[in-house]
This record gives C-alpha cells, sequence and structure tokens, in this order.
C-alpha cells in the first residue's frame, strides 16, 4: 500500500473549502498549503523523551531503578496494544478505500457518485493520519525500550514486578508521608499512614519471602544469635 500524500489531499481539499470559507480566507489557506503540510507533520503526538523521563517516571513515584523499569514495561504494553488495534483499523479503512474506488468506477448516479467521493477522500486523509500515528507509536515503543534497558543494570529481576514493589513502594509512600501536614485530609492521611505501616510489617515479617529466602534468613538470625 503506497503511503497518503497528505499536500495533494489538502490541496485536492483546499478546491472544496470554496463553499465554506470566505473568499480571502480560502486564497489565505491555499497560500498556507505548504505550512500546514509542516505542521501536520510536526505536530507533537504522544509523549517526548524529556516528559516521559519527568512527568511519567518521576522519581517520587518511582524512586528506584526496578520501578522505573517496570513502569516502562507498562508503557510499552500500553502502546504495542494501541499499534496492534491501529493496524487492525487501517486494514478496514484501506478495505474500505478499495471498495469506494469499485463503487465509483461503476456509479452512473452523479449525486451519489459524489457522496462516495466524498467518503472515498475522507478514508483517504484517515489513513495519512493513522500512517502517522502508527509512525509515533514505534517511536515511543522503542524510546521505552531504550529506557528499560537503561535501567535495566542487573540489580533486581526483570522478570517479576513482585519482587521491587516491597522496596520501591515503601520509598514512594514513605516520601509521601513527608508531605502530609495539618492541612492534608483525615482520607488522605489514614491512606498513607496505613499503607505504610502495612509495608513496613510486611518486610519485617517476611511473609513475601519463598521459604527458601525465610530458611537463609532464620539461618542466619540463629547464627547471630550465638
Amino acid at each position: 500500500m503506497k503511503k497518503e500524500n497528505l499536500k495533494s489531499l489538502i490541496e485536492k481539499e483546499s478546491e472544496n473549502l470554496n463553499n465554506l470559507l470566505e473568499i480571502e480566507d480560502l486564497k489565505e489557506f491555499k497560500m498556507m498549503t505548504s505550512e500546514l503540510r509542516d505542521t501536520w507533520n510536526k505536530k507533537q503526538m504522544f509523549r517526548t523523551e524529556t516528559e516521559a523521563r519527568f512527568s511519567v517516571l518521576q522519581d517520587n513515584r518511582y524512586p528506584t531503578k526496578a520501578a522505573k523499569y517496570w513502569q516502562c514495561v507498562r508503557e510499552q504494553s500500553s502502546y504495542l496494544d494501541n499499534l496492534m488495534i491501529l493496524s487492525f483499523e487501517y486494514r478496514r479503512n484501506q478495505a474500505k478505500i478499495n471498495e469506494l474506488e469499485e463503487q465509483i468506477k461503476t456509479e452512473e448516479d452523479r449525486h451519489k457518485k459524489v457522496n462516495l467521493e466524498i467518503d472515498l477522500d475522507e478514508c483517504r486523509y484517515g489513513k495519512a493520519s493513522m500512517e502517522r500515528q502508527a509512525h509515533h507509536r514505534m517511536r515511543e515503543l522503542k524510546m521505552w525500550s531504550k529506557l528499560k534497558k537503561e535501567f535495566d543494570d542487573g540489580s533486581f529481576d526483570t522478570q517479576d514486578v513482585n519482587k521491587h514493589q516491597l522496596e520501591s513502594y515503601g520509598m514512594q509512600y514513605a516520601e509521601k508521608l513527608k508531605h502530609l501536614n495539618e492541612s492534608s485530609s483525615d482520607v488522605d492521611k489514614f491512606n498513607v499512614i496505613g499503607q505504610l505501616q502495612s509495608l513496613q510489617r510486611i518486610k519485617k515479617s517476611g511473609e513475601l519471602l519463598s521459604n527458601e529466602e525465610k530458611e537463609i534468613l532464620n539461618h542466619e538470625k540463629n547464627d547471630s544469635e550465638k
């Protein structure tokens, strides 16, 4: 499938704006065709790496490399799902384009033919938009891949998300506790303090440890008491 030429789509539609825009506005629109194509091409879609680092992976919410790594996994997985769904939509849109092109060839009623041509132009513009969106979906997939590699320093388990959470959430809620004050709501205080206390209890009790890890811990404890 060939990629849609946005410039030709805009130029073609500019002729049809004659009934929608004032004459002076139409002239200016036609003069802006190249600029509008440039704007369409470079407008931001989805997050930049700067936004990913300071907004998504903010330190107070994801205080460890493990926490950041696993959030990258979630983000990348979400964009993979979105890309796959977009691919299905693109195929349906292309099938509609093919169908409309065939209908236009044989349609004899000029009014129906005009409507079919409008539908075709709309589908072609949609196709161009999907192609651009797919490019930026792929850009984000690559960005999250890069960040995953950066945070994976071998110090944590990259197969089991549960392994890092006790430490990471403990640090996150300890930070939240620092920001509680007299003006904080009772609900916020209850949730933050309650969850932090639970995290501390779970860590102290060792209830998340495997039987093997518990045995090792008991041996170490017994040795230290001798």
